[in-house]
């Protein structure tokens, strides 16, 4: 499978541990994110569900132990979507659906790409901003946009197709991040003024997630993600002091939580690790003060609030 685009390209390490220490990062506990899933336990006690997920563990394994979903086996797979509700949405999908989310706030359709069956176009001219309804390229730049059950988060970033493992170049992705960060491309050229907003789309992007190798390969494609561009837009690579700052933002953004209990996976009452599967009753649940309730930040008012506070709770 050589088409495969594999996440921890060894450019992560000549940095040390020092960024995948940041992503690994859980803003909640202060401690690392955990495995979350049983599927890792053969490895021994270390990479059991309950576990942190630490750094060497991921370095160290040369059988590449952290791996896209597209080559997962199909019996691994399967087993995800039955017991944890993980949900394969290919690449064009991801793309109908933000190019709606767009169409509604542009008020036109087609204005990155263009839907060809289960592929796309991109437009190649510079994205217009209407004058009439008053909105411009810094505006989309700061719009908040989530995505909920993130998974390897296709929906924010597309540096490869979901069903192919095909790269996807940079002028053709689809994700919520991918077209903020097109329009700075477009539209700013002073490298610091770059930086800034660079920084304001990544604060501006939110996901959750609950099993600590989806959530890993998510960070880990955003922050690729902001490597590419500076590459693209300016013919370099970011040093470790810039990366660290992109890494931080995208621990806080990218979050470990059960998505029913808005609290960090396995933690309740009993003082044991527990995961709920999809055909699980969450009336039990008992979320008293031992539950930890997942905290984001809201980088406009630098303010760390609990997520399950937007929700009304």
């Amino acid at each position: 499978m050589d088409n495969i685009v594999y996440i921890l390209e060894k450019d992560m390490f000549r940095y040390g541990e020092t960024l995948l220490n940041i992503l690994l990062k859980d803003r909640t506990t202060n401690h690392n994110i955990i495995w979350a899933t049983d599927d890792y336990s053969k490895f021994g006690d270390l990479y059991k569900a309950e576990s942190e997920i630490k750094a060497y563990q991921i370095i160290n394994n040369i059988n590449r132990i952290l791996q896209p979903r597209i080559i997962k086996t199909s019996d691994n797979q399967f087993i995800r979507t039955r017991e944890k509700g993980e949900v394969f949405t290919p690449s064009w999908i991801c793309n109908e659906q933000n190019n709606l989310i767009d169409e509604q706030w542009f008020g036109r359709k087609d204005v990155f790409n263009i839907q060809r069956y289960k592929s796309w176009e991109s437009v190649k001219e510079k994205i217009v901003f209407s004058k009439a309804k008053g909105r411009t390229w810094k505006d989309y730049v700061d719009l908040r946009r989530m995505e909920i059950a993130c998974g390897e988060a296709p929906y924010l970033v597309s540096r490869y197709d979901t069903v192919t493992g095909k790269a996807i170049e940079l002028q053709s992705r689809i994700g919520l991040l991918d077209r903020k960060l097109r329009v700075i491309n477009e539209n700013v050229d002073d490298k610091e003024e770059w930086k800034n907003w660079a920084i304001r789309a990544y604060q501006s992007i939110y996901g959750y997630e609950y099993q600590g190798d989806n959530l890993l390969l998510a960070r880990i494609n955003l922050l690729y993600t902001y490597i590419e561009n500076v590459e693209f837009k300016f013919g370099y690579k970011p040093d470790l002091k810039e990366l660290k700052k992109i890494a931080t933002i995208i621990s806080w953004n990218i979050w470990q939580m059960d998505g029913i209990t808005f609290t960090v996976p396995f933690c309740d009452k009993r003082g044991r690790f527990r995961q709920l599967s999809v055909f699980d009753k969450p009336d039990n649940i008992d979320n008293k003060k031992e539950n930890k309730y997942c905290k984001i930040k809201d980088w406009r008012s630098n303010k760390i609030i609990e997520y399950r506070s937007l929700m009304g709770g």
